[in-house]
């Protein structure tokens, strides 16, 4: 199995960010930071949940945020 690391990820949306503009054709982007921050959040903590086998401790440990700003995160994304 590879490992992904942080350039990888990085380059992932590089790219992504890369087609999104090009895709615009012209029209004037807005608020694409918001919109890339819950377009890499929600599934990465899906992710995490799903490996710790819904830990929630364990989950914010290894995303290295507070287990309460993880339940905000689960209630704020509809996580379940």
């Amino acid at each position: 199995m590879s490992t992904i690391n942080e350039n990888e990820i990085a380059c992932c949306v590089r790219k992504s960010i890369d087609k999104y503009l090009i895709d615009l054709d012209g029209e004037r982007p807005s608020c694409i930071h918001e919109m890339v921050i819950r377009s890499v959040e929600k599934p990465l903590i899906e992710v995490i949940l799903h490996h710790t086998q819904g830990n929630q401790t364990q989950a914010a440990e290894l995303l290295g945020i507070n287990r309460n700003t993880l339940r905000h995160k689960i209630k704020q994304y509809q996580i379940k």
